[in-house]
């Protein structure tokens, strides 16, 4: 990959930074990248390669990049932290994912000199972000040097991230203006700023487990002539870490000279973070936590955060008290439906179920902890460790998978309620494969 024509555009009130990332291993198409926001904003916006230079390398590295080669040096911190990161990466998730060489000369200079050294976070309206700016506000003095001034609201992540989807600038601008009297309220500055970094590689599954929390630095590194530190707001809490996009042992190795990275909010768990902002009338009124971004308002009402959220106020005897959902309630047969499929969602339901018994709830409880059974008896099948797990092992070893095989055939037929004649061919479809083992069925 090379990150080439560093240059700076103007669109009508809008500047943006952008550079030309082509790709040399891999057969996805030259973009050119950008990092952009409002005029009022364009002297803060970064003239070095750090912010694309830690935008590409995880794509990079997921499509096989051998190299990043780019005309400008870099800060030999973060070339070391994303070293760091790309080892991590690679412990946890395995093959293909291979150290990508980044070439570029080692920069020796002094950090700008600043006139502002500003403290910032991202503010998407979730309770993640809203708990970082709570915490910050009630531990820090407003003249101190940690003190949030700055909140980033991101156009391309979340919202407008998916190509398929599209740009979704209404809901964008919808976002903004909801989010404003909360950032009024907590005496900082919101800044918009819209990138297609995610555009790199928008698949879901790699922006919450591999991609987003160096996302989420590069757009810290456009303004670092801004800010000088940046708080990413955590997922999980100490007990319950695993690998995850952004995580603590990732998100300062994303640092340079320039911007320190800080990953914050483990002390908390999820429950603890909704009763710190439940009391913040403002936020309460206009929190955003669904990713589905619908046509009207801001959140959803039926998806699985959404609904979680919902159980977590409840469970604060909150939910009355905000208008951000379409409903005021939650109901068994809702929880029921959803589906756990994934380990870091279990730990928040389970702290609900004593809260939301002692409130009366014993239904919502009954049916968290019987998702949380169904979830229990998934990971067993999913790791293998019963005496199913004995006869997959035993299938794939020495029966080239055939088990599995007649299985899968016989179950599409009995879910289509075909004939019974359909259902011994699924079976003959087993048998027959099986026949073809050497030293037939034996």
């Amino acid at each position: 990959m090379r990150i080439e024509n560093l240059r700076t555009e103007i669109r009508g009130r809008k500047v943006r930074r952008v550079a030309t990332v082509i790709w040399e291993d891999s057969p996805r198409p030259t973009r050119d990248v950008y990092f952009a926001t409002d005029e009022a904003y364009a002297a803060d916006l970064a003239p070095g390669q750090h912010a694309f230079l830690t935008a590409c390398l995880i794509p990079a590295m997921r499509h096989g990049e051998r190299r990043i080669k780019l005309d400008e040096p870099i800060a030999p911190e973060l070339r070391n932290g994303l070293h760091i990161n790309m080892v991590y990466l690679r412990s946890w998730y395995g093959t293909p994912r291979n150290l990508v060489q980044i070439e570029a000369s080692t920069e020796r200079r002094q950090p700008i000199p600043r006139t502002a050294t500003n403290a910032a976070s991202f503010l998407s309206g979730g309770i993640d972000s809203l708990a970082t700016l709570r915490a910050n506000r009630l531990n820090y003095p407003a003249d101190h040097p940690y003190s949030i001034a700055d909140c980033l609201i991101v156009h391309g992540f979340d919202i407008g991230g998916r190509e398929a989807v599209g740009d979704e600038a209404d809901f964008f601008d919808r976002t903004l203006a909801t989010l404003t009297p909360i950032a009024q309220d907590a005496r900082v500055h919101l800044i918009p700023v819209a990138t297609n970094i995610r555009h790199l590689d928008d698949d879901v599954t790699f922006w919450m487990y591999e991609f987003h929390g160096a996302a989420l630095a590069a757009v810290a590194h456009a303004l670092c002539r801004r800010i000088s530190r940046v708080c990413i707001a955590g997922t999980m809490h100490v007990p319950f870490l695993e690998p995850w996009g952004s995580h603590p042992a990732l998100d300062s190795n994303y640092s340079s000279v320039d911007l320190q990275v800080e990953h914050d909010g483990l002390a908390m768990s999820r429950l603890e973070k909704v009763q710190l902002i439940a009391d913040w009338d403002v936020a309460l009124r206009d929190l955003r936590v669904c990713t589905m971004n619908p046509a009207r308002g801001l959140n959803c009402g039926r998806c699985e955060k959404c609904l979680r959220t919902m159980l977590e106020l409840l469970a604060c005897g909150k939910l009355a008290r905000t208008s951000a959902f379409p409903a005021q309630d939650v109901t068994a047969d809702q929880i029921l439906n959803i589906h756990i499929d994934v380990e870091f969602p279990a730990p928040w339901y389970q702290e609900l179920v004593a809260p939301l018994t002692d409130r009366g709830r014993a239904d919502l409880a009954h049916a968290i902890q019987e998702k949380l059974n169904e979830f229990e008896h998934h990971k067993v099948w999913q790791q293998e460790k019963d005496w199913k797990g004995l006869i997959k092992r035993f299938d794939r070893r020495f029966l080239r998978g055939v088990l599995y095989q007649s299985y899968r055939a016989t179950r599409q037929v009995v879910r289509s309620k075909a004939p019974m004649l359909q259902l011994l061919a699924g079976a003959a479809t087993g048998l027959d494969a099986w026949a073809q083992l050497p030293g037939g069925l034996i």
